[in-house]
């Protein structure tokens, strides 16, 4: 069975988008996109620096676009499910059918300048946990004032809040714990700094007409499969202030009996987990479409078994 996954925030790099653009068609596909949005996608994949592309306003619709550009080069395909870590939802939720690919990047959009406006209250922020007995880490977090607000899995806790309580944990790292990472992202998200989005995304939910998914849906809420389109809205509406369970979605995946995995443009953070939490599941990264033929092969393999 298939999975193919989005990344979320803090994934993209400068120029990532350069190469992708380079395809039959991305172009014009882009640039329609960015008119529907009012957004220069193209620019800010190609031109724009590291601290352009933070910007949360920015940086969920960039992914966004790229995990759809990244996800059609591949061709028709037919995974057995589908889920995205945090922003990466809304791509998901494109490839189960239950938005068009417009509608995805109009509600990412008005998702990106929610929280945007939201972070911009208090200076926030969020940073990874690497190692260490995950109740031990949560329980120091709470300690601190913190939220553990991605609980990812194969070690790994990314800690929410403000940057006086990061600082706080860098100098006082739970037990266990190798190393505090500081996230490329510009807010404390999914914890109680994002309620004053949640309001306005509901509101831009409520515009939308999603169909049923089409495949497996697996949200980030409980890892759970998540049966009609309306429901996987109220997950991408509620989300937004709450952690991101993606421990829980790779344990869905084994019990769905997963057998590979395929992470859209910018991959890499979620292949990554998947080869500590997920043994024997075959991976791949979408970075470059030099990555495509693999990706094909792949897919052509796991089609013929």
């Amino acid at each position: 069975m298939l999975v193919l996954v989005a990344p979320g925030q803090g994934a993209q790099t400068p120029g990532f988008l350069t190469p992708w653009l380079e395809l039959p068609g991305a172009a014009d596909r882009v640039a329609a996109w960015s008119d529907a949005i009012g957004l220069d996608l193209a620019r800010y994949g190609t031109q724009a620096d590291a601290d352009e592309i933070r910007d949360t306003a920015v940086a969920q619709p960039l992914l966004v676009a790229a995990g759809l550009l990244s996800a059609a080069a591949l061709g028709d395909i037919s995974p057995g499910a589908v889920a995205g870590h945090s922003v990466g939802e809304i791509t998901a939720a494109a490839f189960a059918g239950v938005l068009d690919d417009v509608s995805a990047l109009t509600l990412v959009r008005k998702r990106g300048l929610a929280m945007a406006e939201a972070a911009a209250i208090t200076e926030t922020g969020m940073s990874a946990l690497l190692g260490g007995d995950p109740e031990v880490s949560v329980a120091h977090l709470e300690k601190l004032g913190l939220t553990p607000a991605n609980i990812n899995g194969a070690g790994q806790i990314v800690a929410a809040g403000t940057l006086e309580e990061l600082a706080a944990l860098a100098e006082d790292k739970p037990e266990g714990v190798r190393k505090v990472v500081p996230l490329k992202v510009a807010g404390a998200f999914h914890t109680r700094h994002m309620a004053p989005a949640v309001d306005r995304l509901a509101e831009a939910a409520r515009q939308l007409a999603p169909a049923d998914p089409k495949v497996a849906y697996v949200s980030n809420k409980d890892g759970g499969a998540v049966a009609t389109g309306a429901e996987v809205l109220d997950c991408l509406v509620g989300q937004v202030a709450n952690p991101v369970r993606w421990d829980l979605c790779m344990e869905t995946f084994k019990e769905l009996g997963a057998t590979a995995l395929i992470e859209v443009c910018p991959g890499g953070t979620l292949t990554g987990l998947a080869k500590r939490a997920l043994p024997g599941v075959k991976t791949l990264a979408l970075k470059t479409p030099d990555d495509l033929d693999a990706a094909r092969e792949l897919i052509a393999e796991h089609t013929r078994a």
